[in-house]
């Protein structure tokens, strides 16, 4: 679903053996995805012909162009012009969040108990915690390195090993658990083990609060791992954000192998689709030669906690992207109003993964809006608008897999039931663009081990890939505002 250290091939019963390959290495933990999945993602695109751009400098872009910028190694957006592109056209933009639930290293993560080295976490958005204990866990993430000559490196880092644990407590010494429920208290309970307690490598705890050294805030013997994991001195880590991660590999499954078992397939799943979409749809000159508008991919951070950041999809991201990127392209077109021109003509497909339909728990649904899985992408609509979807957005996308044949299944949460929100209505508000929520189904969402149907990741990708071929065409069909 998005990191891909092996090439995609173009047979599709190969390829999903590939994609559980890309998994893999996608779940290590939240930000090693996030850093991961931008720096991977970087390698391909460049590899794919696209240009880096940098926010701090002058962007020169012209027709048939590809680019693409990241900011904090945490978003990524990527975008191909298309020959035909006059000002004031619009964009074409499929938008997804790279983060999932986790665990979170604190900033002095150090403690001892009853003789045990542990590991202090804070939890990182709404995950089915309890899906966290007794696992085989290890860590990832970033650290920073000083460097002899007192610059600092920025790295990316994985312990490839069982490194820590969450036990649970034995059903002799709680004989209620599995009539009352297993209730962990998140601050006490859920610390990772990692080791009994060894003086020489012990933390002095005298001064708690008079030093920021990482000797002094994190394990000596967790710093001693990911010196040797990096290769460096555990004097040159001045600073890390580290999280956990499950050490179990993604695979196929079921009876038919049907099913994709991995962590965090919300929602790297649709940001595996939306990035090959968009190079497989500009792989080649001619691709773009029809193309009258531009075609956008914009993966964010921090969906889980409301993407209020820098690199959230709060952030005006893609609005100051949309701005120099029609500045650039005006040369000497200095048109009246180009960028408010650009938006109204512009559409968003909000990805993010939908809850299918759980066979023990059917009651959960709304009876006649009950997305399966391998039955293709769910289109979710909210009338207090938690979802963006309209009439006229869910039409048009629907209209493109009508074309293609492709099964398309609409989802809407019961009227005695909460709903969630994803990112749709965060851009369709900020930015002011016409924008559809859509998603992949799947089960356990939120779990650390999550699953969805094989078949719905090539749908997916087939929906994702016509839509930037030929939204454009389609939208001049239809004029709302007249």
């Amino acid at each position: 679903a998005a990191t891909f250290y092996c090439e995609f091939g173009a047979p599709w019963a190969l390829a999903f053996r590939q994609l559980l390959v890309r998994i893999q290495v996608l779940t290590p933990s939240c930000l090693f995805v996030l850093a991961i999945v931008s720096a991977e993602a970087k390698r391909q695109l460049l590899a794919a012909g696209f240009e880096l751009l940098s926010e701090n400098d002058d962007w020169n872009l012209q027709p048939g162009g590809r680019y693409f910028f990241t900011r904090n190694m945490s978003c990524l957006v990527a975008f191909a012009v298309g020959e035909k592109y006059r000002v004031g056209n619009g964009f074409n933009i499929i938008a997804a969040h790279t983060d999932s639930p986790c665990l979170k290293l604190k900033p002095r993560s150090a403690s001892i108990k009853s003789g045990h080295q542990m590991v202090g976490v804070q939890t990182y958005g709404g995950g089915l915690w309890h899906t966290w204990f007794d696992r085989d866990l290890t860590l990832a993430g970033r650290v920073i390195l000083k460097a002899p000559d007192g610059s600092f490196k920025h790295k990316l880092v994985k312990v490839n090993r069982p490194l820590i644990r969450v036990p649970t407590l034995a059903i002799h010494l709680d004989r209620t658990v599995n009539s009352e429920g297993f209730k962990p208290n998140l601050e006490s309970h859920l610390a990772p083990l990692l080791a009994t307690k060894c003086e020489e490598t012990t933390v002095n705890f005298d001064d708690k609060k008079g030093s920021s050294s990482t000797k002094t805030v994190h394990h000596p013997l967790l710093l001693q791992v990911l010196s040797e994991e990096i290769g460096c001195g555990s004097d040159e880590i001045i600073g890390m954000e580290l999280n956990v991660c499950d050490t179990q590999p993604s695979c196929l499954g079921g009876g038919k192998n049907e099913f994709i078992y991995s962590g965090r397939l919300d929602n790297l799943a649709s940001c595996y689709c939306a990035l090959k979409s968009l190079m497989d749809s500009s792989k080649m000159p001619e691709d773009l030669s029809n193309e009258k508008g531009i075609r956008m991919i914009a993966l964010f951070d921090n969906e889980e906690v409301g993407s209020n950041s820098m690199q959230g999809a709060g952030a005006p991201t893609i609005f100051q992207a949309m701005r120099r990127i029609v500045d650039s392209l005006m040369h000497q077109s200095m048109g009246e109003g180009a960028l408010e021109r650009a938006l109204t003509s512009s559409f968003l497909v909000s990805a993010d993964m939908a809850h299918a339909l759980h066979p023990n728990y059917p009651d959960k649904h709304e009876e006649y809006h009950r997305p399966e899985l391998q039955k293709g992408l769910v289109i979710k609509h909210n009338a207090n608008q938690r979802y963006a979807t309209s009439a006229v957005t869910a039409f048009l996308f629907k209209e493109i897999a009508r074309i293609h044949n492709l099964p398309v299944q609409e989802f809407v949460v019961r009227n005695d039931m909460g709903c969630g929100s994803t990112i749709g209505p965060i851009l369709a508000s900020g930015v002011g663009i016409r924008t559809v929520d859509c998603g992949i189904p799947q089960l356990s969402m939120h779990s650390v081990r999550e699953m969805c149907g094989k078949e719905d990741i090539d749908t997916t990708y087939k929906h994702f890939k016509a839509f930037f071929e030929m939204f454009s065409d389609i939208d001049q069909k239809l004029n709302v505002d007249f």
